[in-house]
């Protein structure tokens, strides 16, 4: 299994979904207006959001996981270090000329995994995804 996918698993995406216990979430919040992205053909919606803040509220260190791979890597309980992330955009298809710089690498990478899980199903809010 890759990185990727084990983060989808984490965040209750595909088959592995039905058997994981539901994750504690954050009270209940006002629905926004915007009309919610439909899933692609055979998926389910994910609200990644919901899912992430709910694991930030049960966690004690402060993660911004909204900016930071490390953080959104450590919330999820999985291995953040420079090689996890490194392996993790190769998987992704970082660009070589982003790879050689972990600052530029980890941003690209922050994106894109936000833009997969959408791609995947996830309700990842436009503003997480510019």
């Amino acid at each position: 299994m890759g990185l990727f996918s084990k983060i989808l698993a984490k965040l209750g995406f595909g088959e592995e979904a039905q058997a994981a216990p539901v994750e504690p979430s954050s009270p209940p919040t006002a629905t926004p207006a915007t009309p919610t992205p439909a899933a692609p053909a055979g998926m389910a919606l994910v609200d990644v959001v919901a899912k992430l803040e709910g694991l930030a509220a049960a966690n004690p260190e402060k993660l911004n996981w909204k900016v930071s791979i490390v953080d959104l890597l450590k919330l999820l309980g999985m291995d953040s270090s420079l090689t996890a992330r490194k392996e993790l955009a190769s998987e992704l298809g970082c660009p070589p000329e982003k790879m050689a710089d972990s600052a530029q690498m980890n941003m690209w990478l922050h994106k894109t995994v936000l833009q997969k899980l959408a791609d995947n199903g996830g309700n990842v809010p436009a503003e997480l995804l510019d």
